[in-house]
């Protein structure tokens, strides 16, 4: 089984060498440009879960790769001035500022494609299904946020950030056929860790549950949910030494 780190590395090298529609032009930059930086945290739990369910990780790569560049497409557009007008991401000028906001918004619409280019690849759709209602979810969490009002704080979080997060694990589950039948405790954990994820999230940058509920009040929310993804992957009969060490990992970010 291969750590987070060597994972990471694996996912950088095949999205750097990933090609991009000819047909988009100079419009590539700006994709490569959305692309750069981040801790692919997704694509290596899609992995890590892939390696686990007996699946070569050359296999789960596409998949990895798609989720990476929905990730990628939701940060351009929440940058957006007609969303969050964030100037700044990951250390460095939003897609919008360096490039202007009609490239940037092209931009994220192009990535959306390319990533269903990636799972449609795959001999079955169902790792297309996955992408498009974890998309879609995401969407939907994304309209609970900026519309405002007194949306449930869980339910906004479980669909704009868990969704993507539990497609990690999905996709991984159809990228190494595992059937339909033994996916339920593969899925409850991919559920835990978009919870864990979020939380942890919120803890960090001292708003969302950490604001609404109190620092000590989320970490342990956190905890709980850590503890049922644990326990999640006690009920899978395979090695998840890796996914255990990221969850672990996230808990421990909560200190």
């Amino acid at each position: 089984m291969q750590a987070p780190d060597a994972l990471f590395e694996l996912t950088e090298r095949y999205l750097e060498r990933l090609e991009l529609d000819a047909e988009l032009g100079e419009q590539r930059a700006s994709m490569r440009y959305a692309l750069e930086g981040g801790k692919r945290v997704r694509a290596v739990i899609c992995l890590a879960t892939a390696e686990a369910a007996g699946a070569d990780l050359e296999q789960a790569l596409p998949a990895a790769a798609a989720l990476e560049l929905i990730h990628a497409f939701s940060l351009v557009h929440d940058d957006l001035p007609a969303l969050d007008d964030d100037d700044e991401r990951r250390g460095r000028p939003s897609a919008h500022v360096a490039f202007g906001e009609g490239v940037a918004l092209l931009a994220g619409d192009a990535l959306i494609a390319e990533a269903f280019r990636l799972v449609l690849t795959y001999p079955t759709t169902a790792p297309a299904r996955e992408l498009a209602g974890a998309t879609l979810g995401m969407i939907g969490g994304q309209y609970l946020d900026i519309t405002g009002g007194d949306s449930d704080l869980a339910e906004l979080h479980r669909l704009k950030t868990g969704r993507l997060l539990a497609a990690s694990v999905g996709l991984a589950l159809w990228a190494a056929d595992v059937p339909e039948c033994e996916q339920e405790p593969w899925r409850e954990f991919g559920e835990e860790l978009g919870m864990l994820f979020q939380v942890v999230d919120d803890l960090l940058d001292g708003d969302g549950y950490a604001a609404r509920l109190g620092v000590d009040a989320a970490r342990g929310l956190a905890r709980e949910a850590g503890e049922r993804a644990a326990a999640a992957l006690v009920q899978i009969p395979v090695a998840t030494s890796v996914l255990r060490a990221i969850v672990d990992g996230l808990v421990v970010r909560t200190v």
